[in-house]
């Protein structure tokens, strides 16, 4: 855990909770351990990968930090608001949140029917909303916080068979520029990180192979890893990172240039 990248041992985030969902496996479980690394409290928030995100607390204890596990579906309101009550009962406050739940779906637009289209569109858009939503008065008790969402690059390019996943990655884009500027008065930063080309796990059933747009080898040399992800994430959540909102961050190896 120490070795890898963003997920050396620092203590810039002692005393800070936070709440990952989307934190079983992949760039969610490497922001959990970052942030644990850097002294966080870390609640690891799955839906339905239970085991995954168990794995992920284990990892968190191993290396001396703190954790537990909340199961909530991010897009139901009730779920959500019992996780953030958990978090906060248990751990005693609310200063992080990092909304990056996802889903990866690929239908032809004209195969897709409205129904696939919601159920993406709710997890991404309506998730980001009901976590943002019900963590911001625990943000506002703690004297001020961070939220980050976790983006993605096609919702700047686009990207064939995904009308669902590119357009709740751009609204994502969008909400985050609103969210800044409502929240800032209250001393919370809100920014986007929108991966591309980063080598994660497929792992579930029947998922899709890996498109070949994200095959390609961007101008470092090299895929990206969840760690880099992890870094940015972590550095928006610390204190040199408190001038930094509204915005969204490119991690991609230089595969994508705004």
């Amino acid at each position: 855990m120490a070795e890898s990248i963003g997920m050396r041992p620092g203590d810039e985030l002692v005393g800070k909770v936070a709440i990952v969902t989307g934190a079983a496996r992949n760039i969610g479980r490497a922001i959990a351990l970052s942030l644990a690394a850097g002294g966080a409290t870390v609640v690891v928030s799955a839906n339905t990968s239970a085991s995954g995100a168990r794995e992920t607390v284990d990892l968190i204890e191993q290396a001396g930090g703190r954790a537990a596990v909340e199961l909530a579906d991010v897009t139901d309101s009730g779920a959500v608001e019992r996780l953030v009550a958990a978090a906060v009962d248990r751990f005693g406050r609310l200063d992080i949140l990092v909304n990056n739940a996802g889903t990866r779906a690929e239908t032809p637009f004209e195969n897709m029917a409205y129904e696939e289209w919601r159920r993406v569109l709710g997890v991404i858009l309506d998730g980001a909303f009901l976590c943002s939503r019900a963590a911001t008065p625990r943000l506002i008790d703690a004297g001020g916080g961070t939220i980050v969402n976790l983006g993605g690059q096609t919702g700047h390019t686009g990207a064939a068979h995904r009308a669902h996943v590119v357009t709740g990655k751009a609204g994502i884009a969008a909400f985050t520029k609103a969210l800044a500027l409502d929240l800032a008065p209250h001393g919370i930063t809100v920014n986007c990180v929108a991966p591309f080309l980063i080598d994660t796990v497929r792992g579930l059933p029947g998922a899709p192979e890996r498109p070949p747009e994200r095959r390609i080898v961007p101008p470092v040399g090299r895929m990206g890893q969840s760690g880099d992800i992890a870094a940015m994430v972590r550095y928006l959540c610390g204190p040199d990172g408190r001038y930094i909102t509204g915005q969204t961050i490119h991690v991609n190896g230089g595969g994508f240039m705004p």
